[in-house]
Parts: C-alpha cells; structure tokens; sequence
C-alpha cells in the first residue's frame, strides 16, 4: 500500500496533475457557465415563441449527434489548437438538455399559480420571471446536471487540442503507452466527474424540496 501511495505521489508530481486539475476545472468551469447562461436563455425564447421551439430545438438534437472528436476537428481552423474548441464544443454540447429542460419546465408549471399570480395583477412578464422560472428551476438543475457530464467528457478530449487539463496527461499516457499514468488520470477525472455530479444532484433534490411536489429518485 505504502508503495502504491509512494507511486501516485511521484507520478502526481511528474505530470503535473495538480497545474492540469486546475486548468480542467477553469475550462469546465467557462464551458458550464456559458451553456448555463445560453441554454436558459434559449430555453426563455422558445417558450415565449413557441413557433420556433420546436425547429430550434431540432436544430440542438442534430449538433447532439455529431461525434465529439468530430465537433472538435470541424472547430479547429476556426479556433485554433488550444482552449477555444475545446470550450466551444462543451457549450455546443451541453445547450441540448439545458435549452429543453427550461422550456419544458415553463410549460409544466401549474396553471392554478398562473392564475393566482394573474388575479393579484402581475404583467406577463412578472409572471415568467417571479412565478414560472423560479417554479421551474428543479427542471433547469436537471438540465444542467446532464451538460455538467457533457461538459466534463468534452473538457477531457481537450488534450487532443492542446487545451491542457487532464485530457493532456492522459494524452501523454496513451502516446507513451505508460498505463499508470493512464489509469491515475483516468480514475481522478471519474473522481472528479462524480463529486461534481453528486454536488449538482444535492442542489437540484433541495430544489425539489422547495418548488416541486416529488424528488428525482437518482
């Protein structure tokens, strides 16, 4: 045990994972808040253009079925080898869920507080943004758990674009078939993925807790 623990420790510093965490969690972090901010924003529109949802959310599932590897290729000569693909098709990845969740959450807020909140006088838009949004928030956290697992998958593959982070040392560890190395990054990047998750899966039940009549079963 003793010589296990000898080794993580003097790979740990020989790759540098400590440095590469840091740049994985900063680009995770840009990624997430962009997709957050976007996504809600469209998931917004649609419901308040309902014409377009269904086109536009058409348009997210067809960016949804293009490979990973592939969305990073078609990026490049646009954005160059380093962080910008690698962020850009985390967000393109992580609209789908955040953008549907939104809107699906709008429409599934019941009507009894729309009509509460109507014979007490608010405008529409008071309505959408100080009963529907809040209403829908355990809708939104959900979305936002999915992309926080697109988001972390994309992050990863950054390595093969010299984004840094932990996909480059996993990178580094298939090149030269060093399979601690390989193993090591592995097994903190699903560390990291799952104590990401776990902490987006609390927000989102203590969400439930507070507006919505059942909690995920997750």
């Amino acid at each position: 045990m003793i010589e296990i623990i000898h080794r993580i420790i003097i790979l740990w510093e020989k790759h540098l994972l400590t440095m590469r965490t840091i740049e994985h969690l900063e680009m995770f972090s840009i990624a997430l808040t962009i997709s957050v901010i976007t996504g809600v924003s469209m998931g917004i529109i649609i419901y308040s253009h309902p014409k377009i949802a269904s086109p536009v959310l058409n348009f997210l599932n067809i960016l949804e079925t293009i490979p990973d590897l592939a969305l990073l290729v078609i990026l490049l000569p646009l954005l160059r080898l380093g962080t910008g693909p690698t962020i850009a098709a985390s967000v393109i990845y992580s609209l789908l869920p955040i953008a549907r969740n939104t809107y699906a959450g709008l429409k599934a807020v019941d009507a009894q507080y729309v009509y509460v909140a109507e014979a007490i006088g608010l405008s529409p838009k008071d309505i959408l943004f100080k009963v529907r949004i809040p209403l829908s928030l355990p809708l939104i956290a959900g979305g936002i758990r999915i992309a926080l697992v697109f988001t972390m998958g994309v992050v990863t593959l950054g390595g093969l674009v010299a984004a840094g982070g932990l996909g480059t040392v996993l990178q580094n560890g298939i090149q030269l078939y060093e399979k601690d190395v390989i193993i090591l990054a592995g097994l903190w990047t699903g560390i990291l993925a799952v104590i990401l998750d776990h902490g987006a899966g609390r927000i989102e039940k203590e969400l439930y807790k507070r507006y919505g009549t059942w909690q995920p079963q997750r």
